[in-house]
């Protein structure tokens, strides 16, 4: 509709005979109706508002955004329906703005919003209104933390190599000349001996812990193929509390165990499941003080996937921290390496599975590995017919 028409429009009404006031009428309906199933159509949300931000028309879309009834929202401001958009900000007349904003209801999304204003270019007056722009980002933004992701392991791989070379090698010749000393330490008095061998233990055990750090830097990054085979995921969580009883017994803390009562033998590799549960429930017993506190361990199952949680009450983890949890040397504790679950988590994607994790500081924390029960393969699409 041409710009002033209804202004034309309403100085000739009295002009105007009825059956052409009716056909006007008709006109405006159809055309109103054709645009807002246009809106509707859109998987943008769309937000018509005007020169003070009360919202005139919402589509599907964005309502489904931010969690609006069309029937209540339309009349109110738009900083009423959608808590955090403070309107004198944001409508100011002639200006166009572009901002991103994560909202967290109904879901928890990324938006960008596009607000421009709607102005009448052939007369001298102000702001009509604005029209919102909503896009979702939240999937955009998931390929790109997965491909930040992946670049950052890249770069991990590459400077593992140069490690493994540069801090390896220097560390086995360290520990063979440690061991030289220590034969030649025997032979001294033993008034003189034992200062000496209390240095010279001191030094092995820094080589030893170098040695294990440089070692989990390279399972957390390196490719790895699992050996697989059938094995009960059972009896692995029972050899892997074997080996942790005696820093649990040192603590006083127990495991209470919720197994299901039939678990089929999972297609893993055995020694890298054994790792998971390891670091997962020391991990658990570290986030809890000396003879207080539960770790709890229960496995599930059924058609499609295995499911082992493993939970404590213990100090929880920090929103701030849950953020950078699977990032490199990201660790709660003083002496952690932070490569324990990002090795977890390896482990698990390379099974076919993914792993949950919900904190609450000062509450406790959950841990859940989801696994597939069959592997994973590739699957032919039937060949659509050709119509002739």
């Amino acid at each position: 509709m041409k710009s002033g028409f209804l202004e034309k429009l309403v100085s000739r009404l009295d002009r105007v005979e009825a059956g052409e006031v009716q056909q006007i009428v008709a006109r405006l309906i159809r055309e109103k109706g054709f645009l807002e199933k246009v809106f509707e159509a859109l998987h943008e949300g769309v937000i018509i508002l005007d020169a003070h931000g009360v919202i005139g028309f919402v589509n599907d879309a964005a309502c489904q955004f931010f969690g609006l009834d069309p029937e209540r929202a339309v009349g109110e401001k738009l900083s009423s329906q959608v808590r955090g958009l403070d309107w004198e900000n944001l409508g100011k007349p002639g200006r166009s703005i572009s901002r991103d904003l994560e909202v967290f209801y109904p879901e928890n999304r990324y938006l960008n919003f596009y607000l421009a204003p709607i102005d009448d270019r052939g007369h001298e007056v102000e702001t009509l209104g604005y029209v919102m722009l909503v896009r979702d980002l939240t999937s955009s933004r998931a390929e790109a933390e997965q491909t930040m992701e992946s670049e950052r392991l890249n770069a991990l791989t590459l400077l593992a190599a140069g490690v493994a070379h540069e801090i390896g090698n220097p560390l086995n010749s360290l520990d063979i000349h440690l061991q030289l000393l220590g034969r030649k330490f025997r032979k001294l008095p033993a008034a003189n001996r034992a200062p000496l061998e209390e240095n010279l233990a001191t030094a092995r055990e820094e080589i030893r812990r170098l040695d294990t750090i440089l070692k989990q830097f390279l399972a957390a990054v390196r490719p790895t193929i699992p050996r697989r085979e059938h094995h009960d995921l059972h009896a692995l969580l029972h050899e892997t509390l074997r080996l942790l009883e005696p820093e649990l017994s040192s603590r006083q803390l127990a495991v209470e165990l919720d197994l299901a009562a039939a678990l089929p033998p999972a297609l893993i590799d055995p020694g890298q499941f054994q790792q998971v549960f390891y670091n997962l429930i020391r991990n658990a017993y570290q986030a809890l003080p000396p003879g207080e506190g539960c770790i709890t361990v229960r496995t599930q199952c059924n058609d499609y996937e295995y499911r082992l949680a493993i939970e404590d009450n213990g100090s929880g983890i920090s929103p701030e921290i849950m953020g950078a949890i699977f990032e490199p040397y990201h660790s709660t504790k003083a002496s952690g390496s932070g490569l324990g679950l990002l090795i977890v988590r390896r482990i698990v994607r390379e099974h076919g599975g993914e792993i949950e994790i919900e904190s609450e500081e000062n509450h406790g924390t959950r841990v859940v590995i989801h696994l597939p029960r069959n592997e994973r393969t590739v699957r032919l699409l039937a060949t659509p017919a050709i119509e002739l």
